[in-house]
């Protein structure tokens, strides 16, 4: 959830225009502060974060609405005793690039998000240890696989950004090789891998005034930034990210769409940096210009949206043909509105999961886990691994759909004005 936050609070900053432009930008505060508020009820004091509610094992075995949920909604928590970075650290990232969004258009808030920013970074940096060993209940569903290393650069830079306290910006200079942020040459950039984030970010500071030592240091965030970039591009000498006959990038099986939508996001910005500092970035195969990079996100985007061999958009409610059988409780559930009667643990597996028809509620906006490495794809609701959706799939797309509304409404007028 943190994550989400940090990715559309990204997307906001970047291309804020974009998203006023194309009237969606109190969609996308709200939504920010939607998380937000949330982050500050459950921050309860400088080094407590409740960090969990429920459980997958028994939300698993059941299939209810939210309305009728029977489960047990017992809450976890991170402290001193039992701390948990990598969920500090995160959900200090999600409030400090919130304070940015919220600067200019409500000052009071973004000082409080900064506020509980601060506070959790430090908990998280001064009591180091997994989340997933304090809250075990979570390991078997988000497992800490890359540590919390990632997540204290990350938070580090996002604080920086928010703050300009030069103690951020230390902090990620002089831990960069040891956290592993200036050794780490990485193909993925996910909610439990962060570092392609953290060196995109690292890689766009600026040099001027920095000592020799710093510059150094940026300059390896930087090399490593593009060695994510090259490799998704497929420029890369050695390894470069897998693609399916039809030209999606392909991580793993289990949403793979995060892997791209997640990678989309840095891309973007950094095409946007080359642009306006007029600089090209040197993969293996050659020099790399921002067009080339925005060229390809373009056609990720195009893909994930319905170009793609199997004709489908993988983005639920949008063109004529779309997942319809997501897998999604609310959504598969006949709604609490039309029917107040209760849907049972089992019931709901009896009665709505296992039913051929499409699901009662379209989930407008869900990016679900997309095509197979063959660019096959079933949709079933008990095919999770490819139908279920994520909100950290959709939350990073939300700037580069803007960027490209205004884009084709650029093509548009010109093309009008030439004829």
């Amino acid at each position: 959830m943190a994550y989400t936050i940090t990715l559309l609070s990204w997307s906001v900053t970047e291309f804020h225009d974009q998203i006023a432009a194309a009237g969606e930008l109190r969609h996308a505060l709200d939504a920010i502060k939607w998380g937000t508020d949330y982050f500050i009820k459950a921050h309860t004091h400088p080094h407590v974060l409740w960090a969990q509610v429920g459980d997958g094992e028994t939300d698993h075995q059941c299939w209810q609405r939210p309305e009728d949920m029977t489960t047990s909604r017992r809450a976890y928590k991170v402290d001193e005793e039992n701390p948990g970075s990598e969920v500090a650290a995160e959900t200090a990232a999600a409030m400090a690039a919130a304070s940015i969004v919220f600067r200019r258009i409500n000052p009071r808030y973004s000082r409080l998000l900064l506020v509980h920013a601060k506070q959790l970074f430090e908990f998280g940096d001064k009591y180091r240890g997994r989340y997933d060993a304090s809250i075990d209940v979570a390991k078997g569903y988000y497992p800490s696989v890359s540590g919390y290393m990632d997540e204290l650069l990350w938070a580090a830079l996002w604080l920086y950004k928010s703050t300009a306290n030069i103690s951020y910006f230390d902090y990620a200079i002089q831990n960069g090789e040891s956290f592993g942020g200036t050794t780490w040459a990485i193909t993925e950039f996910s909610w439990d891998v962060k570092y392609a984030g953290v060196q995109t970010i690292a890689a766009m500071l600026p040099t001027e005034g920095r000592s020799k030592e710093q510059k150094e240091t940026l300059q390896k965030y930087r090399s490593k930034a593009e060695y994510f970039i090259c490799a998704c591009l497929n420029k890369n000498n050695s390894t470069n990210v897998e693609r399916t006959p039809g030209g999606l990038l392909y991580t793993r099986h289990w949403n793979n769409m995060q892997y791209i939508s997640n990678a989309l996001l840095p891309l973007a910005v950094y095409s946007n940096h080359l642009h306006s500092t007029n600089r090209t970035l040197h993969c293996d195969s050659g020099q790399v210009g921002p067009d080339e990079i925005l060229t390809f996100v373009k056609s990720q985007v195009d893909y994930i949206l319905g170009s793609n061999p199997m004709g489908v958009s993988y983005m639920v409610g949008y063109g004529p043909t779309y997942p319809v059988k997501v897998h999604h409780r609310g959504a598969s559930t006949v709604s609490y509105r039309e029917s107040k009667v209760f849907i049972g643990c089992m019931q709901g597996y009896y009665s709505w999961f296992g039913r051929r028809g499409s699901n009662p509620n379209v989930l407008v906006g869900a990016l679900v886990g997309g095509p197979d490495k063959d660019d096959g794809f079933s949709d079933r609701r008990d095919n999770y691994a490819q139908t279920e959706a994520c909100t950290y799939n959709t939350a990073p797309l939300v700037g580069i759909f803007a960027k490209f509304h205004a884009l084709e409404k650029v093509y548009s007028n010109s093309t009008v004005s030439n004829k």
